[in-house]
């Protein structure tokens, strides 16, 4: 009983404490990152900057593509020795493809986390700024939300201060 008695408490200081907050606001943070003009030049640059190796993972894709067709054009014709060698043809390309693939992914990732870090300053000083002169008492995650007006979600507001930056 007592137990029940301290949840109810902790229950009621929650909601009193929410109750209290009269400037309750969302943000997507994520959303308004990559909506920013800088995360399209960001977006533009690695995209030419990767553009030699996607280039060649799509000739290589192409090439184990080819490589099962022939493979399974000759299943039925071919000699077990020759199907053998199809076979490992196509596993060698297709190994090739996976390897590139996951490494362009990774340096893909790797840039962007460093975009991140990079924005995740001018993020947090926009942040600092908006909470002085609008008064907010509560920033909430928009992806944390069930419901929230559009009146309170200061996503575009964001977008906005990052594209002056």
């Amino acid at each position: 009983m007592k137990l029940f008695k301290v949840a109810a408490l902790l229950l009621l200081t929650a909601a009193s404490s929410q109750a209290m907050a009269e400037k309750v606001v969302v943000l997507g943070i994520q959303q308004a990152v990559l909506a920013s003009e800088a995360a399209k030049q960001f977006d533009a640059k690695l995209k030419a900057e990767f553009s030699d190796e996607q280039a060649l993972l799509v000739d290589l894709e192409k090439q184990a593509k080819a490589a099962k067709d022939k493979f399974e054009a000759n299943r039925d014709l071919a000699s077990p020795e020759q199907l053998k060698q199809l076979r490992s043809q196509f596993q060698k390309v297709f190994a090739e493809y996976q390897r590139r693939g996951k490494e362009l992914q990774q340096k893909n990732m790797q840039r962007q986390q460093v975009f991140l870090g990079e924005m995740k300053p001018k993020l947090d000083i926009i942040l600092k700024e908006l909470i002085k002169t609008e008064g907010y008492d509560v920033i909430l995650a928009k992806s944390a939300t069930l419901y929230a007006k559009p009146e309170v979600d200061i996503t575009p507001k964001v977008v906005e201060l990052l594209n002056q930056q």
